[in-house]
């Protein structure tokens, strides 16, 4: 078994045995939503509330981690294999590293939940922008319009632009971690904003070549 594999099992397999060890340490009523000026709006029995996200973390981990087999284009996805089993990691720790914050909150911590979850969207969203410098046409994994879908240049094209967006996506997160007013915006807008302007940009693409054809 790779040593990716090894990691992102461990991680699942630690989510469970932090869970065990705070389990009675828990409130019977534990704080599970925030809404997005750090308050608490979600409460959810302590059952629930311990053992939820493991069980989510490991249902969406073998989600992620099937996908490339069930690809009618699995010998496309097999050419940036490593740069996706990375995003696997990355997700398993962005989940494991929520989990560990929501556990130091019920055990009377406080904190701006938002604020502190800020450095891992960072991660996450420049670690995209690695992994679509690499990514082939797919199914399931990148930037999937109709028009990126039809053809291998549009791909290209779109995932080159996606990469550099994305990574700057990442870097204008960090900026909400020191402006805590505004930190919802700075994650949110970004990553809307791309999302459009790759939308836009892989059907003028599109176009474009059509045009020439």
């Amino acid at each position: 078994m790779k040593k990716s594999m090894f990691l992102i099992i461990g991680m699942v397999i630690l989510s469970f045995a932090i869970g065990l060890f705070f389990y009675p340490k828990m409130p019977i009523e534990m704080a599970s939503h925030w809404d997005a000026t750090g308050n608490v709006n979600g409460y959810m029995g302590r059952a629930w509330g311990i053992y939820l996200m493991p069980v989510l973390t490991a249902a969406l981990t073998l989600l992620l981690l099937a996908l490339p087999y069930v690809d009618p284009l699995k010998k496309n996805v097999d050419k940036f294999r490593k740069y996706y089993e990375g995003f696997v990691i990355m997700f398993v720790a962005f989940m494991l590293y929520l989990y560990l914050l929501t556990i130091i909150w019920n055990l009377g911590y406080r904190f701006s939940m938002i604020q502190m979850l800020v450095p891992s969207f960072a991660v996450l969203f420049y670690y995209c922008g690695i992994m679509m410098q690499h990514t082939k046409r797919n199914w399931f994994i990148g930037i999937k319009t109709p028009w990126t879908l039809s053809s291998d240049v549009v791909w290209d094209k779109t995932h080159k632009l996606g990469a550099i967006l994305f990574k700057i996506t990442g870097l204008i997160c960090l900026i909400g971690f020191i402006l805590p007013s505004y930190t919802i915006w700075l994650v949110i807008v970004p990553v809307l904003t791309v999302a459009i302007v790759l939308f836009v940009y892989s059907y003028v693409v599109y176009r474009k070549m059509k045009i020439w054809i």
